[in-house]
């Protein structure tokens, strides 16, 4: 009875809903071939992702006094937004920015000088977030249904280990010897200790 913007998965559609988004420099352009502002898009997930029982979020968070406080809220509209634009940039930004991006988040919050250093920072990490996001809505989840970009850092014949120009499996020898190393001197080190135990 508390929902207002949407119905819980359990109530929502027995079928799927198919949208499309397009991004252009990390903000959206464009919802299923439409042209739309920010906010009209946002309005327009609401609508999408209440129906299909999309972001309903029930937490126990710390408050800034300390004590633990529980809340439920619907964010039918940010849950896609975000899950698509996280969408597109798995695609497009490689490992280490991604990383760095998903710590500074919680302190992206913050109001503070940092948050505008951090902000200077993302949106330099948004400079080539540009393409097309598919995706289906269906009793709470968000469904991944293709991704698209010109500037995506995905290649097949690499990402399949295969053989070729740009990449041999030959090349990974020493990576695994130096990755493993640790491994092999602390299984050392533990053969030693036992010896060592056991006289």
């Amino acid at each position: 009875n508390m929902l207002v913007l949407g119905v819980t998965p359990q109530n929502a559609p027995d079928k799927e809903t198919e949208v499309t988004m397009t991004f252009e420099a990390g903000v959206p352009k464009t919802l299923n071939g439409k042209e739309m502002k920010v906010s009209e898009i946002i309005t327009e997930l609401n609508r999408l992702g209440g129906e299909n029982g999309i972001g309903i979020v029930d937490i126990v968070e710390n408050r800034v006094v300390g004590m633990k406080s529980r809340g439920v809220y619907e964010t039918p509209g940010g849950t896609i937004l975000m899950a698509a634009h996280e969408q597109l940039e798995e695609l497009i930004l490689d490992r280490e920015t991604m990383e760095a991006k998903k710590k500074l988040g919680s302190q992206m919050a913050q109001v503070t000088p940092l948050r505008e250093a951090i902000q200077a920072f993302v949106e330099s990490t948004q400079e080539y977030v540009t393409g097309e996001v598919k995706f289906k809505l269906y009793k709470g989840n968000i469904i991944k249904a293709g991704t698209t970009s010109p500037y995506s850092l995905y290649n097949e014949s690499l990402a399949s280990f295969t053989t070729g120009d740009m990449y041999d499996h030959h090349d990974a020898d020493g990576f695994i010897t130096l990755f493993g190393l640790p491994l092999k001197v602390r299984a050392m080190k533990m053969q030693e200790a036992e010896k060592n135990n056991n006289k």
